[in-house]
């Protein structure tokens, strides 16, 4: 293979055989997808866990989507420093700290005694387990080897190959809870998040010379740092990324549970999430092929549309299989397209030299969104009784960040001069 352009022969030879031009090497993108299928399989999982842990443990179901709150602004906040130490050191090792840290975070909760303990497992350690192995490292290291003008399809590709794990992770992990219980189903994802510690070295390949010239420029992070807090266009996709953090969690985490309040059975939380998991593999790579050929920017608006609409219709729809099946559908066409198109915008404005460094101030936005939606669903089911208010909160929400993305501009930017 060639590093530089991350493409060997036997890979060129099987995308021309197959009629299939793929824009990097075989071993990076399935390296790409199992990382990403362990780290967001697994947290995928979190919403079955929310009754049980409340049931079995004697936790507080506030407390539950508290520590599942936790571990989303854990991630936003460890994000910037995981994916600062990827573009400086490569991810091969930043991957395998982040594994061993899910795995211990996942154990951890499988033995809590305390509100402290599950807090610390899923929220602190699992937060900055899941920062060093998912999107800020693993796609900005895929997209800062592919070129440019392929940089959103390589970027799609592995998001949706990364989605295999919530197609299988969560049945494997309904399975263990049915027959065994939340602790051996949360010590059986402790094990599978350790699997992927060393696949982080596959897509620690270097930048092709189709690279941006930003790549080539002596530019040290904080000055990257300074210019794109400074930048509108890059403000609104933070402030924008905000409303993805804020849906998809709220949806994961309480989606079973709200299922459950309308009269669902007892499978339809996880069997909607698996479907989340298998449309999202194709709204992943659809995603990204539309990046290459529409302005990221105006994809995104229309995604947002799209998702707030539907959001809101299921809302008001009568709740029955075939409603929660065409949901899950249309949500998992929806669900994580947002991020390599987002993560596109970024480097086409700045480059791709600090991609892990301004995606993860980017990404911190989303996850302050993702700890407000897991948690304010328990708040408010706590209060109020019913989820109501917070359907309403989140189809709104996804009109909003709409109409934020359309006027994002988004021209490259020169980065700051450094100071003599």
């Amino acid at each position: 293979m060639d590093p530089a352009r991350g493409v060997g022969a036997g890979e060129r030879q099987a995308s021309a055989r197959f009629g299939i031009a793929l824009p990097l090497s075989l071993a990076v993108l399935l390296a790409a997808s199992l990382i990403g299928s362990a780290a967001m399989g697994t947290r995928q999982t979190f919403g079955l866990f929310v009754e049980p842990l409340s049931f079995d443990y004697g936790f507080p179901l506030t407390t539950v989507a508290f520590a599942i709150g936790v571990h989303n602004l854990v991630w936003g906040f460890a994000q910037p420093f995981a994916g600062a130490a990827a573009d400086r050191w490569g991810p091969g090792a930043v991957v395998a700290v982040g594994a061993c840290l899910l795995s211990a975070g996942l154990a951890l909760a499988a033995s809590a005694s305390s509100a402290t303990m599950l807090v610390l497992g899923i929220g602190l350690l699992y937060g900055a387990g899941v920062s060093c192995t998912s999107f800020g490292v693993v796609l900005t290291a895929v997209g800062r080897m592919a070129r440019p003008e392929r940089r959103s399809g390589a970027m799609g590709i592995a998001s949706a190959g990364g989605s295999v794990g919530q197609v299988l992770v969560v049945p494997y992990a309904q399975g263990m809870l049915t027959h065994w219980g939340p602790g051996v189903a949360l010590l059986g994802l402790a094990a599978l998040a350790l699997v992927v510690a060393p696949l982080g070295y596959v897509i620690s390949g270097k930048a092709g010379p189709e690279a941006d010239r930003h790549a080539e420029e002596d530019v040290t992070a904080r000055s990257a740092i300074v210019v794109a807090l400074g930048n509108h266009g890059f403000c609104l996709l933070a402030i924008g990324f905000f409303t993805c953090g804020f849906q998809l969690a709220f949806i994961a985490t309480h989606l079973p549970a709200y299922l459950g309040l309308c009269g669902m059975p007892a499978g339809a939380g996880a069997t909607a999430l698996a479907l989340i998991g298998l449309f999202n593999m194709v709204g992943s790579w659809g995603c990204g092929w539309l990046g290459d050929h529409f302005r990221q920017r105006n994809v995104l608006a229309l995604l947002y549309m799209l998702r707030g609409a539907a959001i809101l219709l299921f809302f008001l729809a009568p709740k029955s299989g075939l409603s929660v099946a065409l949901f899950s559908a249309v949500m998992g066409l929806l669900w994580l397209g947002t991020v390599p198109l987002t993560t596109g915008v970024v480097a086409r404005i700045f480059g791709t030299r600090h991609l892990g460094t301004l995606f993860g101030i980017c990404f911190l936005s989303h996850q302050i969104g993702s700890f407000i939606g897991s948690w304010a669903g328990g708040v408010v089911l706590q209060v109020t009784g019913s989820y109501t208010a917070i359907w309403i909160a989140t189809a709104l929400a996804g009109f909003i960040a709409a109409a934020l993305h359309a006027v994002i501009a988004d021209a490259p930017s020169r980065p700051m001069p450094q100071p003599a």
